[in-house]
């Protein structure tokens, strides 16, 4: 059946899922999406991706797409389809089995997180097909998703970033590397995301079984000096005119409260023990700054349409952390959080994000 599409109203379609271990976060992120965005304006039509890579036509069901308790949604396929890469056909969704049309969009909102969704792949295909999408291009989606380049070109820029080591296979530090680092120190997969696979070492015996964790979700490991200070996000959303915005900052309290002992998946999903406070309460110099810093860190990484800027605010100031070019959009996420408190509901913040992407067409 091809869903009818009202020409009054733009046709977006909602992609979630995939193939990433943040498969779940992302269709909790979608659900929140679809549930907020205006329907006298908008037509959304769900597309799900399975955890093998299926496209699957989808059921506008915002109520299946959320965390019931510790039991996390995931993407089954009902009838396959997938985006046509003809430009001259952009925007069409075809069923695999006949060919048929099942609906034909305006423009593409990619709720991916991760691998395959938020590191320029998917991106790649939508500049193939053509098709006007929300976020960041194929550089800036990749870079991002890098740790270790993110902080290779943000340093370029002059931008504030910590002591790492960069590992392609697994192995001990060497003694001049731990004693840069020093401990406690964060293993972390280098292009993972939502805290999956990171590790807080403080004793370098725990440290092969940390590397481990890590190199089982990415084949490069980034190990980082632990930072003291502040956790304290930032967004930035552009406007359709271009102009970029940056939120209110918010700071995490509570994340040494979690059973992890840092802001990990479970702490971010499922757990209740982490609150933000926006405005951080960090004093007006610091807030300026963080602002300040997230608009040139969004610049130093070509993005686009948005990104969600991490830092530590340290003694010495703002230290830059990493960077989400998909930023969660879950009912408790940071960005729409953020926003809300500067001054932009989360229905706006959607219309910003799809009238961004038809205006800033590639």
């Amino acid at each position: 059946m091809c869903l009818v599409t009202n020409n009054e109203r733009i046709t977006v379609a909602v992609v979630y899922g995939g193939r990433s271990s943040e498969h779940s976060v992302s269709c909790i992120s979608a659900g929140a999406i679809m549930s907020h965005m205006d329907p006298s304006k908008y037509q959304v039509v769900p597309v799900g991706i399975t955890e093998q890579g299926q496209w699957s036509a989808a059921e506008f069901d915002p109520e299946r797409l959320r965390a019931h308790g510790r039991t996390l949604p995931t993407v089954t396929c009902t009838r396959e389809i997938y985006l046509s890469t003809d430009p001259a056909r952009r925007g069409e969704l075809r069923y695999v089995d006949n060919g048929e049309l099942y609906a034909k969009v305006d423009v593409v909102f990619p709720v991916l997180h991760g691998k395959f969704g938020e590191d320029g792949t998917i991106q790649g295909l939508f500049e193939l097909s053509g098709v006007p999408y929300v976020g960041c291009g194929v550089f800036a989606s990749a870079a991002s998703m890098d740790k270790e380049y993110t902080k290779k070109l943000a340093a370029a820029e002059g931008l504030p970033v910590g002591r790492e080591v960069v590992l392609h296979t697994q192995r001990e530090l060497h003694d001049a590397e731990r004693d840069a680092l020093g401990l406690p120190v964060f293993v972390k997969p280098a292009r993972g995301g939502s805290s999956i696979g990171i590790s807080r070492v403080t004793d370098w015996a725990d440290f092969p079984a940390a590397v481990e964790l890590a190199f089982n979700e990415d084949n490069k490991v980034i190990v980082e000096a632990e930072i003291v200070g502040s956790e304290v996000e930032c967004g930035v959303l552009q406007l359709p005119d271009g102009t970029l915005q940056a939120s209110l900052p918010a700071q995490l309290a509570g994340t040494d409260a979690s059973a992890e002992g840092f802001y990990g998946f479970e702490t971010k999903y499922l757990d209740d023990v982490v609150t933000p406070q926006i405005p951080a309460p960090i004093g007006e110099d610091n807030i300026a700054l963080v602002q300040s810093l997230a608009i040139q860190t969004f610049k130093a990484m070509n993005c686009e349409g948005l990104a969600r800027v991490d830092f530590f605010v340290t003694a010495k100031g703002p230290v830059l952390n990493e960077i989400n070019t998909l930023p969660g959009f879950t009912p408790i996420s940071m960005y729409p959080q953020m926003f809300a408190a500067t001054g932009i509901d989360y229905p706006t913040l959607l219309d910003t994000l799809v009238q961004r992407a038809l205006v800033g067409q590639r």
